[in-house]
């Protein structure tokens, strides 16, 4: 059995789907009710109270700990859901971690990140752990404003990072949780090339067939409504790499190559999967 937290995401959502297809048995976890593949259990659980994922994951082999936003909070305590793994007898745990423990080592967030990943090193349990940049799915934000109005209203419109698909990272997570030679892996996850938020906009308007207005918004216009879904300090730390990337945030990784055996997908291809979403 392998257990997935945030089985309702945009990633957790592919994940399940292929774990599913591989034949596996999967354990969807989540915070509310919600449509799983067939034949995949559904369970709700608050990863704040880790005690909470004990039905989950009694019996399970493998878990992909993905943290909610409460869980990136100063004074969150994620590490429990380690322990809590280890306790039931989970013997591999595959971390969504992120790409700035290692460019902005003093975030905040980035602190309580790393240490949870040293946490999870010296877990006793079979490990790897996933750094992604920026996700291409941070586009849906947008979707409201290009539906109602066709606009893009986002900072820092002519500074661009290497974002990735979330499928992309699902395939590798999948990949992680499924096969032994990557245990002790850690996985720097990117896009294929920089694009800024125009050039988003641009892809989106392509893949609708018709126009949408770009309006650059101040980074103080951009904290507040950010932190209306996330804490405050994730939001800053966010902002910190979208408007001012440095050398490590502008690479390209080639570990999806790596790990899939093909590159990774674009945001163009990305805003054709979801174009329904802006429409």
């Amino acid at each position: 059995m392998i257990v997935v937290t945030g089985a309702t995401g945009n990633i957790g959502r592919p994940l399940t789907q292929a774990l599913a297809d591989a034949g596996r048995q999967v354990t969807a976890v989540s915070r509310h009710e919600a449509a799983v593949p067939d034949g995949v259990r559904h369970l709700t659980a608050d990863l704040n109270e880790p005690a909470g994922l004990k039905p989950a994951l009694d019996g399970a082999e493998a878990l992909f700990l993905l943290l909610s936003g409460n869980l990136h909070a100063t004074g969150a305590n994620p590490a429990d859901i380690i322990r809590q793994a280890a306790d039931s007898g989970v013997r591999r745990v595959v971390l969504l971690s992120t790409l700035g423990v290692v460019t902005r080592p003093f975030g905040r967030t980035r602190i309580a990140m790393r240490a949870l990943e040293d946490t999870l090193r010296e877990s006793g349990l079979e490990w790897a752990v996933l750094r992604p940049g920026g996700f291409a799915s941070n586009a849906l934000w947008w979707a409201g404003s290009i539906r109602a109005h066709q606009v893009v209203a986002a900072p820092f419109g002519d500074i661009g990072v290497p974002i990735i698909d979330p499928a992309d990272i699902a395939e590798v997570a999948a990949a992680c949780l499924l096969e032994d030679q990557h245990t002790g892996g850690i996985y720097e996850l990117t896009g294929p090339e920089v694009i800024t938020p125009r050039q988003q906009a641009e892809a989106i308007a392509t893949a609708l067939g018709s126009p949408v207005t770009f309006q650059e918004l101040t980074r103080e216009e951009a904290a507040t409504a950010m932190a209306r879904s996330m804490p405050a300090e994730l939001a800053n730390d966010t902002l910190d790499i979208l408007g001012s990337p440095n050398a490590a945030e502008l690479r390209v990784s080639p570990d999806v190559q790596k790990v899939l055996g093909h590159a990774p997908r674009s945001f163009a291809d990305w805003a054709a999967r979801h174009v329904a979403a802006f429409r």
